[in-house]
């Protein structure tokens, strides 16, 4: 995709794409900025184990879990048989990783504070092959691939190449391999689809109601966790769990900072919940649709990246 800039209000000038010549040097622009880009809290870099060397290990905090990333300059590697080691390295190793987190970290983590069905890998690089995007047309693959391009302005652009519409589970091809078999054995790609099915008719269409209305206030993304479905600008700025007679929803905000007149967010502070965040709101109707969004346009405030 060209990119111009604007010169005197009316020509284009054309951006010119700088290219990383390292890996390392994409790598060390990812450490610094892992929260910004990704939301992840950086543990380790090139973090060594059993003949395996990961370039960085990150912690997803909203999920509980641990999250792979690779960096490639090269494109001689496959995007399922790297991503499926790195994963089963890990599961056989949970011990080891929990380790590594509590001697880099300031937070002390537990074996129980780790959710390790939601694990994942990350793969950067400058480009990929049609092949390896292919590759990753399933609908529940814990592989994701990131496209970053530089260019000569000091911009920097991270794209995540998106599966087209896939339909398939990764399970088809599981028996083939006795990594990936054991892998999907334990963890799991949710989808927006089972959430939606644990509804009624009413609360399904009440959360496509609500769904389209947020996707309009921003370019928010949309990402299925294992309790909830998370919007995402940055960080989680709206949860939602689907109930049978009602949509559950958590906005991230600390105590004390929502307006809210009609108090009807209620503050889970001090009590477990799934979502992120301090207030929640049961929503059964769509009457109040308007006020609530005026809620959460007040978490996106806050969290957008």
């Amino acid at each position: 995709m060209a990119l111009f800039k604007i010169e005197n209000n009316e020509r284009l000038e054309n951006i010119k794409e700088q290219p990383f010549k390292l890996e390392k040097d994409i790598q060390s622009l990812t450490e610094k900025n892992l929260k910004s880009i990704f939301g992840l809290d950086f543990v380790k870099s090139e973090f060594s184990l059993n003949n395996f060397r990961i370039d960085t290990l990150a912690f997803d905090n909203d999920a509980g879990t641990f999250v792979i990333i690779e960096y490639k300059r090269d494109k001689n590697f496959s995007v399922i048989d790297q991503g499926y080691a790195y994963l089963s390295l890990m599961l056989n190793n949970k011990a080891d990783f929990i380790l590594e987190y509590n001697e880099n970290s300031k937070e002390t983590l537990k074996r129980n504070d780790v959710d390790w069905s939601q694990s994942r890998v990350i793969f950067i690089s400058p480009s990929f092959t049609t092949y390896q995007k292919e590759a990753i047309n399933f609908k529940d693959l814990p592989i994701e691939l990131w496209e970053i391009k530089r260019y000569d302005n000091q911009t920097v652009n991270y794209n995540q190449i998106k599966t087209s519409g896939a339909q398939e589970s990764v399970k088809t091809i599981s028996r083939q391999d006795e990594a990936i078999e054991k892998v999907t054995k334990e963890i799991k790609v949710y989808t927006e689809e089972e959430h939606i099915e644990k509804g009624t008719e009413e609360t399904k269409e009440l959360y496509e109601t609500l769904k389209s209305a947020i996707l309009n206030l921003d370019e928010l993304e949309l990402k299925p966790k294992k309790k909830y479905i998370a919007f995402v600008s940055g960080s989680n700025v709206v949860d939602i769990h689907i109930q049978k007679n009602a949509l559950k929803i958590w906005l991230n905000m600390q105590q004390g900072d929502l307006d809210d007149p009609k108090e009807i967010a209620r503050d889970v502070s001090s009590v477990g919940h799934w979502g992120n965040g301090d207030y929640e709101i049961i929503m059964r109707t769509d009457e109040e649709l308007e006020y609530i969004l005026s809620l959460i346009k007040q978490s996106l405030k806050k969290n957008k990246r």
